[in-house]
């Protein structure tokens, strides 16, 4: 007789839950049943068994294969492509820990992005979100936080009432609701062996994924929400006089990490996400189940060195990218349609304190380069906003540099010492912001 063994988690103590005669039951179609533990703090066995025989999702997990099978699960992929450049155990079930935090985060930037919140939105925190252990900001029931502090919560500490807040905010006060809306995005990503249950990643026997998943995840954040990319990059904020700091040291050990996220819990062990750009190449490893964190860290090192060493960079546009560039430059500034989004990189200070002029900086084939110019600029100069705006262009996308929230003299002695020095820059007044966009190739 067939056996499919769950672990479930109580106290930090793994539990054996033996539901017996269901993977008979898949081969012969006779009735199969499942006895609920309640003694546990998670009581989802009977709603496991409903949800992975209803998909024909069945995985067996003992001691040899499922989420705590021994060995390290990684991927490691280029961003723009997609391409696989190398995988190991990457389709093995896992848990995935606090990287679910992830997913709660791609359906916050949507909200974002749709205009259902903004980073002011202040979030209430219920009693559940405040009660949920051990890593926490410490958030009292009947308290409110911004989802901009939310965020910030979720990607330097990893905060699991501040990700309950949230994701109990989208999911219309359910974390039911919020898991089920979690799952729906990870199946129309391509996830296919995922599911969440809950918007923080805390222990739950059900909540699955995958190194494959993970990184597709990770891919859809990078690529479809690059003004979001400064919240994986903080290194700490300031919540409420209490200086935050982030948990990720792929930050400070690895150049040209751009984020993302980490994970652990007993039976998930070490998990790591980390994003890298070089030389306008971006890649994405997934490390999964890991013996601690500093082989975690050498794991992905080691595996971001050959993947950025030993990569032959292509790009969609099939080598036609510099002629696509000097076609632009060509291009009057008024003749290229308006950018759809304007993207914030390096700053939040409020544009009403220096204004809504603007310098802009150039556009770019590629948008690491347009990000680095935008946040250069502003470290040299010290005032403004770096941000850098998509504008889509027949068929093809630029990414324009800019330096905003400027006033009228900030914004025009900016263009006057980048010219200077033989840099192009552009003034924008506040009612044209929007419109025209100097474009030139990477490197001018």
């Amino acid at each position: 007789m067939g056996l499919l063994q769950m672990r479930v988690w109580r106290g930090g103590h793994g539990i054996s839950v033996m539901v017996v005669g269901l993977w008979l039951a898949m081969l012969t179609g006779l009735p199969a049943t499942a006895h609920e533990v309640h003694h546990t703090p998670y009581h989802h066995a009977r709603r496991a068994v409903h949800h992975f025989s209803r998909h024909h999702e069945i995985h067996r997990v003992d001691s040899t294969a499922g989420p705590t099978s021994p060995g390290v699960s990684s991927i490691l992929i280029d961003a723009r492509s997609g391409r696989v450049i190398s995988a190991h155990g990457a389709d093995i079930p896992r848990y995935p820990a606090s990287l679910t935090k992830l997913m709660t985060l791609d359906l916050t930037f949507q909200a974002l992005r749709d205009g259902r919140i903004t980073l002011n939105t202040r979030i209430p925190v219920s009693a559940q979100a405040a009660t949920v252990e051990p890593v926490k900001l410490g958030l009292r029931p009947g308290a409110t936080i911004t989802v901009r502090n939310a965020i910030l919560a979720m990607t330097t500490m990893s905060a699991n009432d501040a990700a309950t807040a949230l994701g109990q905010y989208l999911g219309g006060g359910s974390i039911e609701r919020c898991a089920q809306m979690m799952t729906l995005r990870a199946h129309e990503l391509g996830m296919a062996q995922t599911h969440f249950n809950n918007p923080s990643g805390l222990p739950n026997p059900n909540q699955v994924t995958t190194a494959r998943d993970i990184a597709l995840l990770a891919r859809d954040i990078v690529l479809h929400y690059p003004q979001e990319q400064p919240f994986f990059e903080a290194q700490s904020f300031d919540f409420h006089g209490r200086q935050i700091y982030s948990n990720n040291n792929m930050l400070k050990i690895y150049p040209g990490t751009t984020g993302m996220k980490t994970g652990y819990t007993n039976l998930a062990r070490f998990n790591l996400v980390t994003s890298a750009v070089r030389d306008h190449r971006m890649l994405i490893g997934v490390v999964l189940h890991e013996t601690s964190w500093g082989t975690s860290y050498k794991s992905m090192t080691a595996m971001l060195d050959y993947g950025f060493a030993h990569h032959e960079f292509t790009h969609p546009g099939n080598g036609t990218e510099s002629e696509l560039a000097m076609a632009q430059a060509r291009h009057h500034a008024g003749a290229l349609p308006t950018p759809h989004r304007v993207i914030e990189v390096a700053s939040h200070t409020r544009h009403a304190v220096l204004g809504n002029w603007v310098a802009q900086l150039g556009a770019f084939t590629h948008m690491t380069t347009a990000r680095t110019v935008a946040v250069r600029v502003r470290a040299q100069r010290g005032v403004g906003i770096a941000r850098i705006a998509k504008v889509e262009h027949r068929g093809h996308t630029l990414w324009a540099a800019q330096l905003a929230g400027l006033s009228y003299h900030a914004a025009h002695e900016t263009c006057n010492r980048l010219a200077a020095h033989g840099q192009s820059c552009m003034v924008l007044a506040p009612a044209t912001d929007h419109l025209a966009m100097l474009v030139q190739g990477d490197g001018a």
